[in-house]
């Protein structure tokens, strides 16, 4: 039988048409906006121009929209006074424009809640005086900077946690994404090259897993029962790509489970390539062990659309189109339930509308010139 681009197209459409439900929301397709850093926000505040960037892709199709990183009330949170806070009236209040924005062009949002912990350099905005902190102090190249987090530090962030999933409902998101990947502090906490404490937050994987997992508790219980809590892990750092939480399956669900069990409603897996098996033995991706092991629903990411690891992107790199058809058959098998699309959704606000209507040959590729505006 002879497969033609008609074919192909109507396949896209009936695959990631479908909703899904994750907890209390129910998102129209399987379309995701994945989270990505874009500093377009002065003092931290979300303007006009963030929730227009936004709702463009929402108008578009996107089902659910995760925000950029955004810093929660810890001094020591983030790195730049241009990257949005999630906290702080006039934040919020530019937060909840947001919402409204993605709300009205048919929508669904969650911002990710960010700590970038050691990752932090001295003297970094927002807060200049703020020393990095981190399970151990030690980045991920192993060099010891910034110091190591007290017990006051670790109760102090958790609850910076809870209060901005707490504000994230009040003012109109419909849940919120953890940020415990990429070497961030949650990650820091979660891997062994960073957490060499002897406590009850370092030593196995399960314990190391006690940071997230209080975090995930914290936030459960600040929030309505039916509002979703997504986390999102991933193996690599930043700086140090073939870092990996775990070798074997049974590694993975030692990391996983403590934090399933905390509250997680869906896990946001990141991967660098989706297509690339994770463990040896089987092609399933990070996202299908992660549903695989958790039995919760799951996210993939990683150079969806395209034929180039976003990692270019930021070298200035761009990248050609690719074909989606792997993904869509994963799709088919229920491998995971939600795609996040990064660059394509960067270079193309249309990007869903084209790929959900069949429109492949509007399709442009990525030119890394688009990380330079808010289009």
């Amino acid at each position: 039988m002879t497969v033609t681009i008609a074919d192909s197209a109507s396949r896209a459409a009936d695959v990631l048409s479908r909703p899904v439900t994750i907890n209390g929301l129910t998102v129209p397709n399987r379309i995701a906006m994945a989270p990505m850093t874009r500093m377009f926000s002065p003092n931290g505040v979300p303007g006009e121009d963030v929730a227009s960037y936004y709702a463009r892709r929402a108008a578009a199709g996107v089902g659910l929209i995760i925000t950029e990183g955004t810093y929660v009330g810890h001094p020591s949170a983030g790195g730049s006074s241009r990257v949005p806070r999630f906290h702080g009236e006039e934040q919020l209040a530019g937060w909840a424009k947001v919402a409204e924005a993605v709300h009205e062009a048919g929508g669904r949002i969650v911002p990710q809640l960010w700590h970038i912990g050691m990752v932090r350099q001295e003297g970094q905005g927002p807060f200049p005086e703020a020393p990095a902190v981190g399970p151990s102090g030690l980045r991920i190249d192993g060099t010891e900077a910034g110091r190591t987090m007290t017990q006051k530090d670790i109760d102090d962030v958790i609850a910076a946690f809870a209060e901005a999933a707490a504000a994230a409902e009040r003012i109109g998101f419909d849940g919120v994404e953890l940020h415990g990947a990429h070497g961030y502090l949650i990650d820091q906490f979660l891997w062994a090259g960073t957490n060499r404490r002897t406590d009850a937050y370092g030593g196995d994987p399960v314990a190391r897993a006690t940071f997230a997992a209080e975090i995930v508790a914290a936030v459960r219980e600040a929030v309505s029962p039916g509002f979703p809590v997504i986390f999102r892990y991933s193996q690599w750092k930043q700086e140090a790509y073939d870092a990996r939480l775990a070798e074997t399956p049974e590694e993975l669900e030692a990391v996983l489970a403590p934090i399933s069990a905390a509250g997680v409603d869906a896990f946001h897996a990141s991967q660098r390539r989706y297509w690339v098996p994770e463990f040896e033995g089987t092609d399933l991706n990070l996202a299908g062990w992660t549903k695989k092991l958790t039995g919760k629903p799951a996210i993939t990411v990683g150079s969806v659309g395209l034929d180039g690891e976003f990692i270019e992107a930021f070298q200035g790199t761009g990248a050609a189109l690719g074909s989606i058809d792997n993904l869509l058959d994963r799709l088919e098998r229920d491998e995971f339930d939600v795609v996040a699309v990064g660059r394509a959704l960067l270079q193309d606000p249309e990007w869903a509308a084209k790929v959900l209507s069949g429109r492949f040959d509007e399709l442009t590729p990525y030119d890394a010139a688009s990380l330079k505006t808010l289009s």
